[in-house]
């Protein structure tokens, strides 16, 4: 995965938007005007935090070199992803999703209704 397709990854759910309120060089990536996901997507490695549930979040980081808690981020919510090929590419997708889902989860339900949101 390259910075395009995960840029393109994280603005195909409904409602994503791409902002830059840390500067330029950072892309954050929020949904109901919460963050799901953080890149600085010039950067190499490239590199993603996601918000996590706080179980699967140790889980990923015990099983991927490359997955270590959140940089910056609340370290029981949030992992840091190093995207250099050795966590699949489908997986980091689904923890792009799962990422959205958990803010849109949190979201009121007229938010989530207007977003076409299906639920976890």
């Amino acid at each position: 995965m390259n910075a395009a397709q995960l840029r393109a990854c994280c603005l195909h759910f409904n409602g994503a938007i791409e902002d830059f309120p840390f500067g330029a060089e950072v892309s954050v990536f929020k949904v109901g005007g919460k963050m799901f996901a953080l890149s600085f997507l010039g950067r190499r490695p490239l590199e993603v935090s996601l918000k996590c549930e706080p179980e699967l979040a140790v889980e990923l980081r015990a099983t991927y070199e490359a997955v270590r808690p959140g940089w910056h981020l609340n370290k029981r919510h949030w992992n840091t992803v190093t995207i250099d090929g050795s966590v699949p590419d489908r997986l980091v997708r689904d923890m792009v999703e799962d990422s959205y889902d958990l803010v849109v989860s949190g979201l009121p339900k007229r938010v989530q209704l207007q977003l076409d949101w299906s639920g976890v």
